[in-house]
C-alpha cells in the first residue's frame, strides 16, 4: 500500500474528490487499531457529510467495515433468517412489536440493534430499562435464544464492524449523523456482518427523522437496497412519516410499557397500523405467507390474542429479564420529577414537532449528549395528544418526566415550542409513504 496521510485524506474530501479504495481501508484500519485519532475522524466525517461520497465509495466503505470485524453465520438456525433496521425516529419501539410479533407468525429473527442517537431512542437502550435484561450477550448465547423462542435482539458486539462502532459513536456527537453515505455504510455493513438472509428496513422521513424529505428518503432507501442486493442480501425498504411522534409514549421506560400495551392489542393506532405493515413485511421475507394482505392478517391476529405479547416475555426472560415487569408495567420506576405541558389555546393540535420533542426527551435525560453519558431509563416524554387530536384551553398536551428538576425548564419550553394548534384540523398524513425493492 502506498505512504497515506489521514490529513491528506480529510484535505482531498474536503475538496469533494472521491477516496480510492486503498484510502477507505486505510481510514476503517485506523478507525479500529486507533492509529487515527478522534479528532481526525471527526473532520473526515465533516467532510464526507458536506462533500458526500460516490456509490462506489459507499459500496467500498458499507463493505469495508463489515469485514473490520467478525462476522456472524447463521446458518445453523436453518430456513430463512430476516434482519430489520429502522434509520431513527422519535418515540420509534417498532422493533420491540414487530420482532416478536412476527416470530409469532414463524419467522426467525437474530437482531443486533444501537443505541440512541442524536435525538432519536436506541433499541438496545429501552431493552435495558427492562431490569436484568441482557444486550451483551455472547455469540452462543445469542443464537441459543433464537433457537429457543425464535427471536433476540441484542447490542452490537464488539467483534461485529468494531469500525462503526467506532464512527457511530461520532457521528453522535459530531453532528455527522444526517449524510445519507454515512447511514446506508453504517445500517449495511452491520446487517450484511450479522448474517441474516433478509432485511427489512423501515426508513423514516420527515420532521423528526434524519431524513427531512420524501426524496432524501427514497436516496437513502434505494442506496440500502441497491448494497443488499449486491452482497445477496433480499432488501425490502418502507419509507415511514416521522413529521410526528409515533404513539404516545418517548423514553425508554414509557416506551417499554407502550409496547406492551401494542403487543396485547390495546396499542396507540398510529403506532399499531405501522407495526402490523413492517412486521407483515417481514412475514413474507421469511416465507410464512404468499403475500403482504395474508401477512397483515397474520399479525393482527398475533396481537390480538396475546401470542406476540407471550413471544416477547419469552425473549426478555431468555436474555435474563424480569418478565414481571412487563406483566405489571406499574414497577417501572419512571422519573419522579414531573411537569404537564397544557394546550394555551382550543383548537386542534396542527404540529407535534418530533426532532423537538426528541431533543426535549433528551435533555430530560432519557438520551445523551456526550459519548458514554449514563440514560436516566424512567425519563421521557408521554403525549397525551397529537398532529390531528382537539384539545381544549388547559387541557393536557405532555407530561414531562425525570429525576432532576434542573433539566425541566429546557424541556419544558421546547415541548411548548413544538406543539402547534388551530383552528382547522390538519389533512391526514400517511404513516406508510413507499416500498422499495
Amino acid at each position: 500500500m502506498l505512504d497515506l496521510h489521514t490529513t491528506d485524506i480529510i484535505r482531498k474530501k474536503r475538496l469533494g474528490e472521491a477516496l480510492t479504495d486503498g484510502e477507505i481501508d486505510f481510514v476503517v484500519s485506523g478507525a479500529v487499531d486507533g492509529s487515527i485519532p478522534d479528532y481526525q475522524l471527526s473532520a473526515l466525517l465533516m467532510a464526507i457529510c458536506f462533500q458526500g461520497m460516490t456509490a462506489r465509495e459507499t459500496a467500498k466503505l458499507t463493505l469495508s467495515m463489515a469485514a473490520s470485524g467478525e462476522t456472524v453465520d447463521l446458518s445453523a438456525l436453518g430456513g430463512v433468517t430476516v434482519d430489520k433496521h429502522s434509520t431513527g425516529g422519535v418515540g420509534d419501539k417498532t422493533s420491540l412489536v414487530i420482532v416478536p410479533a412476527a416470530a409469532a407468525c414463524g419467522v426467525k429473527i437474530a437482531k443486533m440493534s444501537g443505541r440512541g442517537l442524536g435525538h432519536t431512542g436506541g433499541t438496545v437502550d429501552k431493552l435495558e430499562s427492562i431490569p436484568g435484561t441482557r444486550t451483551d450477550l455472547s455469540r452462543e448465547e445469542f443464537l441459543e435464544v433464537v433457537r429457543k423462542t425464535g427471536c433476540a435482539v441484542i447490542g452490537q458486539s464488539g467483534d461485529l464492524c468494531p469500525a462503526d462502532k467506532k464512527l457511530y459513536a461520532l457521528r453522535d456527537v459530531t453532528a455527522t449523523v444526517e449524510s445519507v453515505p454515512l447511514i446506508a455504510s453504517s445500517i449495511m455493513s452491520k446487517k450484511i456482518a450479522a448474517g441474516s438472509d433478509c432485511i427489512l428496513l423501515d426508513v423514516k422521513t420527515g420532521g423528526g427523522a434524519f431524513m427531512k424529505t420524501l426524496p432524501e428518503a427514497e436516496t437513502l432507501a434505494r442506496e440500502m437496497v441497491r448494497i443488499g442486493k449486491n452482497v445477496g442480501r433480499r432488501t425490502v425498504a418502507l419509507i415511514t412519516d416521522m413529521d410526528r411522534p409515533l404513539g404516545r409514549a418517548v423514553g425508554n421506560a414509557l416506551e417499554i410499557i407502550e409496547v406492551c400495551e401494542t403487543l396485547q392489542g390495546r396499542g396507540p393506532a398510529d403506532l399499531t397500523a405501522e407495526c402490523v405493515e413492517l412486521a407483515a413485511n417481514m412475514v413474507v421475507l421469511g416465507g410464512r405467507a404468499s403475500g403482504v394482505e395474508a401477512a397483515r392478517e397474520t399479525v393482527r391476529q398475533a396481537l390480538q390474542n396475546g401470542a406476540a405479547f407471550e413471544k416477547f416475555c419469552e425473549m426478555i426472560a431468555a436474555q435474563g429479564g424480569d418478565v414481571s415487569y412487563l406483566r405489571e408495567p406499574g414497577k417501572f420506576a419512571l422519573g419522579a420529577v414531573r411537569k404537564t405541558v397544557e394546550a394555551p389555546i382550543p383548537g386542534f393540535v396542527t404540529r407535534a414537532a418530533a426532532e423537538e420533542i426528541g431533543l426535549a426527551s433528551v435533555g430530560l435525560g432519557a438520551g445523551r449528549e456526550t459519548v458514554g453519558e449514563a440514560i436516566d431509563f424512567g425519563a421521557g416524554i408521554l403525549l397525551h395528544k397529537n398532529r390531528g387530536d382537539y384539545v381544549e384551553a388547559g387541557e393536557p398536551l405532555a407530561t414531562l418526566f425525570t429525576s432532576e428538576r434542573k433539566r425541566l425548564d429546557a424541556a419544558e419550553e421546547r415541548v411548548r415550542t413544538a406543539f402547534r394548534i388551530g383552528p382547522e384540523k390538519p389533512a391526514e398524513q400517511p404513516l406508510i409513504l413507499a416500498r422499495i425493492e
